[in-house]
């Protein structure tokens, strides 16, 4: 069984399939945060408009998809989101894969950085990401929240270029 990670393609239309995928991936965390996920007000319809904007990285096993992630080409970043991997294939370096593809895409982008962001109480995310090489730069709270809700994450694509100016513009950007 092969496991290929890629960029989903124009014609990409198995919407339902990827929406069960994320609904499934992110159920644990809903007795967990506060606020809800956003990933509860989208659907189907939803998740392809979002990829009309975004790049969508698919990972599949004989046709069916076992991860995903979002990327979005901000000013000085390339932020990733919605990152999922099915129960059965965590553990075998599939999200590293797909976060290799975000990194290859940030370069030809000219970016500096990956940039994410995860929710205060899930403590193994924040533990997974920064085995990915990710460290935290900030804390921010959603609308309505006097404390934090969520941290910034970020990852240099070309780490001799993180000298002390650059380190100093991602806490200051993030």
């Amino acid at each position: 069984m092969a496991l290929i990670c890629r960029e989903a393609d124009p014609a990409f239309d198995r919407w339902d399939e990827l929406h069960r995928l994320l609904m499934d991936c992110f159920a644990y965390m809903a007795v967990r945060i506060d606020p809800p996920s956003s990933l509860l007000r989208m659907g189907p319809a939803e998740l392809a408009e979002k990829a009309g904007s975004e790049t969508l990285l698919l990972a599949e096993e004989d046709g069916r998809i076992v991860g995903c992630a979002f990327l979005r080409l901000e000013p000085d970043c390339l932020y990733i989101g919605k990152v999922a991997v099915a129960p059965a294939f965590r553990g075998a370096g599939l999200a590293r894969r797909l976060f290799v593809l975000a990194e290859e895409r940030a370069r030809a982008n000219d970016r500096l950085f990956l940039k994410l962001q995860t929710r205060v109480e899930l403590t193994e995310n924040h533990a997974a990401f920064a085995r990915l090489g990710f460290v935290k730069v900030s804390e921010t709270a959603h609308a309505g929240y006097d404390r934090a809700t969520s941290i910034t994450m970020t990852k240099p694509v070309d780490p001799s270029r993180q000298d002390r100016a650059f380190s100093e513009a991602l806490h200051e950007r993030a």
